[in-house]
């Protein structure tokens, strides 16, 4: 790869348009998840969806780090910083999440919380060794991909001795959800989300690689294809999938070949095993409880989990009634399809997760999408 601009160059996409209405085989219908936000968004922001036959559909997934992150878990961190006078570290996105009583991180730091924003985990270790009389607590989201970074910085203060600086880790794991989503009523039972296959995530396919999805490929016939997020990459991976189906096979393939391999990153794999280990079970919003899908620090570590230094525990807390956020991440409804969408909930006033990062669903439709809602009146 040399420019970006290899990767959205419009005549080579309106080319590959061509060969997937030519593949896809009118008598049937093509339904799609793409797991990851960033695909997610790039379908949106470039106009993908129009470039597909009719036949074809894609399905928005739960992979988006801060849509999947539950009421409960803000609460926990909100009563960290207004309650226990912590000083509460995370990204951005992370800020505007709607929480219990109307409250977010935003809000909650507006009525005097101290609560930052930081682009790593580093950042916040940084402010813990420079306020050493505070509290410093890290509150750490993200699939597979933010995960090492977290584990390494959570080393870092135990090599460093720094006795103020805690992590509240809610690191989630990809393949568990998608065995979820398969599992679900909708897709296994009653048909109501038919998935064919699956577009792979890219950036934690970095750190994880190929190797774990063949699962899916062997246990429930689905197949998968790695994708960039690139237009161009999304597109290769749908004419992949389309193929496949065709074809009766149900295999992993790697359209990402310039950065995923079917090991993965073996040392970022060993420092995450090194400081953490597997929950039990983790609450995902709209997921609800899914089994062996997050992380915890080991015990060798726990003088920094913010969640036994505190004494958390977690309590579920049900999203906005009118909110369709949680069935939008199970691929159950569209954007469009909640009353509130673009009405009451804007990114300015996001009442869901889905509304708040770049890599929700609702988010991007908003952005990018809702001149297509927009019927065309004849002259």
């Amino acid at each position: 790869m040399k420019f970006v601009d290899e990767f959205r160059d419009g005549a080579l996409a309106q080319g590959l348009a061509k060969r997937i209405a030519a593949e896809a085989d009118a008598a049937r219908r093509y339904s799609f998840m793409e797991f990851c936000g960033g695909h997610t968004h790039a379908i949106s922001r470039y106009g993908i969806a129009e470039l597909l036959p009719a036949n074809l559909r894609m399905i928005h997934g739960p992979g988006c780090p801060v849509c999947v992150l539950p009421i409960g878990r803000i609460d926990q961190a909100i009563a960290l910083a207004l309650e226990r006078g912590v000083m509460l570290c995370t990204y951005g996105d992370v800020m505007r999440v709607p929480a219990s009583e109307s409250l977010s991180l935003m809000r909650a730091k507006a009525r005097g919380a101290d609560i930052r924003m930081v682009y790593s985990a580093a950042d916040a270790l940084g402010l813990a060794k420079r306020h050493p009389d505070r509290e410093v607590v890290f509150l750490a989201i993200g699939f597979e991909t933010t995960t090492p970074p977290t584990a390494l910085v959570i080393r870092q203060a135990a090599a460093d001795d720094t006795p103020n600086f805690s992590v509240l880790c809610n690191h989630v794991l990809t393949p568990s959800a998608i065995t979820h989503i398969l599992e679900s009523p909708e897709v296994r039972q009653y048909g109501t989300v038919p998935i064919d296959g699956f577009v792979g995530p890219a950036h934690v396919s970095i750190v994880i690689g190929a190797q774990p999805y063949e699962h899916f490929a062997a246990e429930y016939r689905k197949p998968v294809v790695i994708a960039g997020f690139e237009p161009l990459d999304v597109m290769q991976a749908i004419l992949m999938l389309v193929r496949q189906v065709n074809q009766g096979r149900a295999e992993v393939e790697n359209e990402f070949t310039r950065a995923v391999t079917r090991e993965g990153n073996r040392a970022a794999q060993a420092l995450v095993s090194q400081v953490f280990e597997l929950r039990t079970s983790f609450e995902w919003r709209g997921l609800g409880e899914v089994p062996y899908s997050a992380l915890k620090i080991r015990p060798a570590f726990e003088r920094f989990d913010a969640e036994k230094r505190f004494g958390l525990a977690c309590k579920s807390v049900p999203d906005h009634k009118q909110c369709e956020c949680g069935a939008i991440l199970r691929g159950v409804k569209k954007p469009t399809d909640c009353k509130l969408f673009g009405t009451v909930c804007t990114p300015e006033n996001p009442m869901g997760s889905c509304m708040v990062s770049s890599e929700g669903a609702c988010a991007a439709h908003y952005s990018y999408g809702r001149f297509r809602d927009i019927p065309v009146v004849a002259a």
